[in-house]
């Protein structure tokens, strides 16, 4: 009888908790540890409950709700976790708006909580509402608004499924402040599928051997590899595959570092600013064979001269991307690491030697007519290219390098040495200036053991300067690195080039950069002559904590070569 009745008990005994605790427990389930935000009122019952778990949830104030977007995505693209961001309602949500887009187009995993009003006063304009999920719907992989507190553990299990499977991308939860207070009966279950959602095609055989006969067939094949080699966790299935076919391998600017750049096959990068040989080669390949990437217009240039002699096999997860900008003769969809898998054995066994020293022979051009030029200038005034040639002497290319957005940005990922994966942190498709700094905070809290340097334009810098603050009560030791040339750099030399060196309001008067940083406790150094450059980067690298390093650069310094805006790759000027 005593038995039955401690049964009984046990069964009618349930433990209610608020839908505010509930959050915090489903990010616990997820295996979250790190959440960046900035609270407000209509999300401080979270907060509340935060402070509860502060031993198992690690939250970082950032000094601006950007901000915290930027640093989950440095965060998420070191380590290939989902970023966390928290934010309030009204002002604090929207202001997450221009890292939520940045995200989905650059395929990073991010899951933004943002509290909102209560439900009964949605649609009244009330005191910081703002319609969030509507607002957000265009750049979000999905967004959901929770009015009950019942609904937030399957919403937020579906929430970071939906965010890290297939090809990734942000999702924003609002949960009204009601929904917060309110009580549920908590339970969590992990979500492995959805009903009508299919994250990854089936991969289709047919389409495999096609591309296969394809590729076996030709005299003049050419990779381009993008970031979803890096997402899907395929860098040792494309290292086979060239292997096996000797194919001449580029990259777009997100994919670098998914080859190691000393790889005596990868031939540089594609696109506007990228290298001579892989553009010009893109219009005489016979067969173009894109790996997880979606033929950006910066990497394609004209659409109606590009690859129109190549047979065009597309390795990719997302089908909307197929044949959205170049057609193609075969689409092999999936995840491009078992698909690789799968074609390697079909592939034969070739070499393109005389191919690939066509790539070779393209690059001495560049060496002499430019590369030469960045790397050991004559003039007086130092180069962004030397100072990023600088850094891999220092950093023997293991540094995660997190670049921000314009003329510093093509130097970096054209000089930058690479010899492991996910060391390429950058604002690709949306080309968000003031990225780099809190990118910078959250990829050194993302892989704690690398060298993390921000390499940033006195411009963008100035976007996202108050994340110095992040640095200040973190103390995480980022490396800054502020090319300073008094411009809005890659404005500025388009002005140059197509508006008659009209510079309308492009030049900067700076403040005194040095004075800022140590402000917030961060050693700070400027350099501004060749004979200290090397020395102060040494130094840098060198110190334990943060270290902010301006560098004084020619205000005049174009990045070359250039593929002018509406023209072909093959147009690729040198000069």
């Amino acid at each position: 009888m005593e038995t039955k009745t401690q049964t009984k008990k046990v069964i009618n005994t349930t433990v209610k908790i608020s839908g505010a605790e509930a959050v915090i427990k489903c990010l616990l389930k997820e295996g979250v540890d790190l959440i960046y935000g900035y609270p407000g009122g209509a999300i401080m019952p979270i907060y509340d409950k935060l402070y509860k778990y502060q031993d198992q949830l690690h939250h970082v104030l950032t000094r601006h709700e950007q901000g915290a977007t930027h640093a989950a995505q440095g965060f998420a693209r070191v380590n290939g976790k989902t970023g966390v961001v928290f934010a309030t309602s009204g002002p604090g949500a929207t202001n997450l708006v221009t890292g939520i887009a940045d995200a989905q187009i650059d395929s990073t995993p991010m899951v933004c909580i943002t509290g909102q009003v209560a439900s009964h006063l949605l649609g009244t304009d009330a005191f910081q509402e703002t319609d969030i999920i509507s607002i957000s719907t265009p750049v979000t992989k999905w967004n959901y608004q929770v009015t009950k507190a019942s609904e937030i553990p399957e919403v937020l299990a579906k929430a970071f499924y939906i965010a890290k499977s297939g090809r990734p991308g942000p999702v924003l939860i609002d949960i009204t402040k009601d929904a917060q207070f309110g009580e549920l009966d908590f339970s969590y279950k992990k979500c492995k599928n959805i009903r009508s959602y299919f994250p990854v095609p089936k991969l289709d055989l047919e389409q495999i051997k096609s591309a296969a006969d394809i590729i076996n067939s030709a005299k003049k094949p050419f990779i381009i590899m993008g970031q979803g080699v890096i997402l899907g966790n395929a860098e040792k299935e494309l290292k086979s595959f060239i292997r096996k076919t000797g194919i001449p391998t580029a990259s777009t600017a997100l994919g670098l570092s998914g080859l190691e750049t000393n790889h005596p096959l990868f031939v540089g990068m594609v696109g506007m600013h990228g290298h001579y040989a892989p553009n010009l080669k893109t219009n005489e390949c016979d067969v173009l064979i894109a790996i997880g990437m979606r033929f950006d217009d910066r990497v394609t240039g004209d659409l109606k001269r590009y690859a129109k002699q190549a047979k065009i096999v597309h390795f990719e997860i997302d089908p909307a991307e197929i044949d959205k900008n170049v057609k193609t003769d075969v689409a092999v969809l999936g995840d491009v690491k078992k698909t690789l898998k799968v074609i390697i054995p079909l592939i034969k066994k070739t070499s393109h030697k005389k191919w690939h020293q066509e790539f070779k022979d393209l690059y001495e051009i560049e060496y002499r007519e430019v590369i030469k030029n960045q790397l050991q200038p004559k003039k007086e005034g130092l180069t962004m290219g030397e100072v990023m040639e600088g850094i891999n002497k220092e950093t023997k290319g293991d540094a995660v390098i997190v670049s921000d957005v314009g003329q510093h940005q093509m130097f970096a990922w054209r000089y930058a040495k690479f010899n492991n994966s996910r060391s390429t942190i950058t604002s690709g498709g949306l080309g968000t200036m003031g990225f780099a700094l809190p990118a910078a905070i959250g990829a050194k809290m993302g892989a704690p053991d690398r060298e993390v340097i921000a390499f940033i334009g006195d411009g963008g810098y100035q976007m996202t300067i108050q994340e110095l603050g992040t640095i200040f009560q973190t103390k995480v030791p980022v490396k800054i690195v502020v090319l300073n040339n008094s411009f809005l750099g890659m404005v500025r030399q388009w002005q140059e080039l197509f508006f008659d060196k009209r510079y309308a309001s492009t030049e900067m008067v700076n403040p005194n950069f040095v004075k800022i940083a140590e402000g917030y406790d961060i050693e700070a150094q400027r350099v501004d002559k060749r004979e200290d450059l090397q020395a102060a980067l040494k130094k840098m690298v060198a110190s334990k904590d943060s270290y902010f390093l301006e560098v004084k650069i020619e205000k005049e310094d174009n990045v070359f070569p250039m593929i002018p805006t509406g023209a072909s790759v093959s147009e690729v000027r040198l000069k």
